[in-house]
């Protein structure tokens, strides 16, 4: 079966493998992804697992980095021995792309302080990261205290640490459910951006009448990965404009694949329904 890729830019289509029980082995992914006509896959932290991936036939979209939290810990030698081991990770690995979430060790403390210690941090991993021809893609998931979710802190980020090697990981959903025009950060970031997730967000526009963006509602209860007013969907059931974003990466000679990102209320739980969703939005990207 003919790989399947994005009608726009011809990107190979892939998955992020989750922790579920029917793909828990790394052959069984690779032979299911092939199966199904997907090119790519985004793995964790486990090394000995890019080898198989690229041997067939694959691309690996991302690898996890080994440390995320430490990386933004206020003792700074605790920071230093974390660089040190991702260091030694990215070149053991060879990579091409670092998945991360920059979430800080005390998510409570001043925002400013947190983004200092990244900034350190990343400054002194970008040289391993271009020794290995690496790039580091940040994910703007806006956890507990995360830096690096929204146009501000991308910006910042990007004037302080100015290594190419420092990229995007672009998820619309995450903006989407922030408020944020995709359209128009991808737009401004498109030339960092290293990786994408094949992900979406559905906009609840009656709930979010209902209950805004900041008050939690009182007696509806949150949607699987959701919140009162928004929801992740698989692509093509949100509100990102996916045919224009891959117009984007494209125009700016986006290189990378794009790996759905299951989390979506209406297909995870069941094998069968997690398999549906991912050849679903696959399906979907590929017509985009």
């Amino acid at each position: 079966m003919n790989a399947l890729t994005t009608r726009t830019g011809s990107f190979p289509i892939g998955y992020r493998r989750g922790g579920w029980q029917w793909q828990s082995d790394i052959a069984q992914a690779i032979e299911w992804a092939k199966s199904n006509g997907l090119g790519a896959l985004d793995l964790a932290k486990n090394p000995d697992e890019i080898a198989p991936v690229l041997e067939a036939g694959l691309r690996v979209g991302s690898v996890d980095l080994l440390e995320w939290q430490s990386l933004l810990s206020p003792d700074a030698a605790k920071r230093a021995d974390s660089v040190a081991k991702n260091s030694a990770y990215i070149a053991q690995c060879g990579a091409q792309n670092y998945f991360v979430v920059m979430l800080p060790e005390e998510p409570k403390r001043a925002r400013p302080e947190n983004f200092a210690f990244m900034v350190e941090s990343l400054n002194a991993l970008a040289p391993a990261l271009e020794q290995a021809g690496g790039r580091l893609v940040i994910e703007g998931w806006p956890g507990p205290g995360a830096q690096c979710c929204t146009p501000e802190s991308y910006r910042a980020t990007f004037r302080e640490c100015a290594s190419q090697s420092i990229g995007v990981n672009y998820d619309p959903s995450h903006l989407l459910r922030m408020g944020i025009d995709p359209i128009r950060f991808l737009k401004e970031f498109v030339s960092r951006v290293g990786h994408v997730h094949g992900k979406d967000t559905e906009v609840l526009a009656d709930d979010l009448y209902e209950y805004g963006h900041e008050q939690p509602a009182t007696f509806k209860a949150d949607p699987f990965c959701g919140a009162s007013s928004w929801r992740y969907t698989i692509p093509g059931h949100g509100n990102a404009n996916w045919s224009e974003i891959f117009r984007i990466l494209e125009a700016n000679a986006y290189q990378g694949s794009v790996c759905i990102e299951l989390e979506d209320k209406n297909y995870n739980g069941s094998e069968e329904g997690e398999k549906l969703g991912i050849l679903s939005g696959a399906q979907f990207l590929a017509s985009c």
